[in-house]
């Protein structure tokens, strides 16, 4: 089964370059080892800021943009990893490896499968 797993984290926190370095070798090292075991594919990314972000609407045939994320909160979405686990506690297991859940938090989600045409 497929889970995707969102990483929110306080986009506000500064890091030093060391500590930049240990969460950048934590999350290869978590790449790696998922791969390895079959959990991860390529399906992994890191957003840009929310500052970057534009928030699309359609209305009433018109498109309606707008900077910024949709919504205000402490943490922001910072990225996500497509994991293929067994089941929603192997999911979580994997989850809790991801470096962002010591200092941020990783919502686990069931992708939705569609039979196919």
């Amino acid at each position: 089964m497929r889970y995707l797993a969102l990483i929110y984290t306080d986009e506000t926190v500064v890091w030093s370059e060391e500590e930049q370095q240990e969460v950048m070798a934590a999350y290869y090292a978590f790449g790696e080892e998922g791969g390895k075991a079959g959990v991860l594919g390529d399906e992994g990314v890191a957003l840009q800021p929310t500052s970057t972000a534009t928030t699309v609407r359609a209305r009433d045939g018109e498109t309606l943009t707008t900077d910024g994320p949709f919504a205000e909160s402490k943490e922001q979405l910072g990225g996500y990893y497509l994991l293929t686990c067994d089941n929603l506690d192997q999911a979580i297991e994997w989850a809790a490896k991801i470096p962002a859940a010591k200092h941020g938090s990783i919502e686990v989600r069931p992708i939705m499968e569609f039979p196919e045409q």
